[in-house]
């Protein structure tokens, strides 16, 4: 379901009213936008939908969109919301997401041709009966006409039947009258009934916005206790935090025997590293609280993606990077190497993810070495890098070195 003119109509301005919603937000807005971004939000999805439809074929835009769009709170009750939430952000499962909310557009669509067949059939049904009645009058008045004549004649021989006319028109005005005063009657009985349901309406409309102000009062409360538990329990971890940093507690790595070891085989013993050997363990890592997690860009690109040009590799880094960050909220820094470049290219990065160029004529392994030393000891520090010597350095300095296989596992 990739395909956008595959989506149903319904679903496809779902979409972009929910783009229109955040479009300002969106950085950067693409040049057809700008116009579009700056009309009001009720007007955006009228006026700039087609506009809005197009630029969501780029995906680097339909990304940015999406993260935007995930910041706003979501219809819980609405399927089809979901699916263009969905759509937009295109976590796993999302096709089959959006597979069943079309399947069910489209039965919604087959029941509605349904009754629109039953009422062309009803509405073809009704013409034949007002032709029949068509019909049916103008027989009734030609049968009008001939009685008019046969009364012209008879006028004049029945002068008689003048007295029994007249008292007939007397008691037809005399039921005109009866007739009046029972349509008097039934009026004033409707505007007293619609005076109730005024009055009843206003009751209805009252008791609402009691109800109203009582779930308000009732979401505030909840809201400040919520906010009450998560300052305290921030305090604690800041203390915890503020205390181990006095206390200057350095990470705990390698065994006692290391050294021996190593004196024993003539060489210098490495310094141990407690990284993650496997995706699963790398994320539960990430997951510490205020874990910090460094990225040799190119070393992790030209592994995955060894035929791609490096700003095509910089990209599908950077953007397979923002769901990590987006569940384990670990600060994220990456790192390419620019030492032989004068240019520094401003790339847009998700919520969370920091891109650094090294500076002209140093290369990026030591700007990973710089990050690094400047952690205090003890703060969860995971590199990511094949390069060996990076890795010792990194190590010594407390860092937990994990390859870049490892992180190919989270991000696909």
């Amino acid at each position: 379901m990739t395909d956008p003119a595959a989506l149903p109509e319904r679903l496809r301005l779902r979409v972009v009213a929910l783009v229109s919603a955040v479009l300002p937000s969106i950085s950067p807005v693409p040049p057809a936008l700008r116009k579009v971004a700056g009309f009001a939000p009720a007007r955006r999805a009228r006026l700039g939908g087609g506009a809005i439809w197009a630029a969501l074929g780029d995906d680097a835009f339909r990304e940015h969109a999406a993260v935007q769009v995930a910041a706003v709170e979501a219809s819980v009750d609405d399927p089809v919301d979901a699916a263009a939430r969905a759509w937009l952000v295109r976590d796993e499962g999302w096709e089959t997401l959006v597979e069943g909310v079309v399947d069910s557009l489209a039965e919604e669509e087959a029941r509605d041709e349904h009754a629109h067949v039953e009422h062309a059939r009803l509405t073809a049904q009704v013409a034949a009966l007002q032709a029949e009645l068509a019909g049916l009058r103008a027989e009734h008045r030609k049968e009008l006409e001939r009685a008019k004549a046969d009364h012209k004649v008879l006028r004049q021989r029945l002068g008689e039947a003048r007295s029994v006319l007249r008292a007939a028109e007397e008691a037809r005005d005399a039921a005109i009258a009866a007739r009046d005063e029972a349509v008097a009657t039934a009026e004033a009985s409707t505007r007293t009934a619609e005076a109730d349901v005024r009055r009843l309406r206003a009751q209805l409309e009252e008791a609402e916005s009691s109800a109203a102000a009582s779930r308000r009062d009732t979401r505030s409360e909840r809201d400040a206790a919520s906010i009450r538990a998560r300052l305290l329990l921030d305090a604690v971890v800041d203390a915890a935090t503020g205390l181990r940093r006095e206390l200057a507690l350095p990470a705990v790595s390698g065994n006692p025997g290391d050294a021996v070891e190593s004196a024993l085989a003539g060489v210098d013993a490495a310094p141990a590293s407690s990284a993650p050997a496997s995706p699963a363990l790398l994320e539960q890592t990430l997951a510490l609280p205020r874990a910090r997690l460094v990225i040799d860009g190119y070393n992790v690109t030209k592994q995955r993606w060894p035929s791609a040009s490096l700003e095509a590799q910089r990209s599908r880094l950077v953007a397979a990077l923002g769901p990590l960050v987006a569940r384990t909220g670990a600060e994220t820094t990456v790192v390419f190497d620019a030492a032989e470049s004068t240019v520094r290219t401003a790339m847009p990065a998700p919520r969370g993810v920091r891109v650094v160029f090294s500076p002209e004529g140093v290369i990026a392994d030591d700007v990973i070495r710089q990050l690094v030393a400047v952690e205090p000891r003890g703060r969860v520090v995971v590199v990511v890098t094949g390069d060996q010597a990076v890795a010792r350095d990194v190590a010594r300095e407390g860092a937990r070195v994990v390859p870049s296989a490892a992180l190919e596992g989270l991000i696909g």
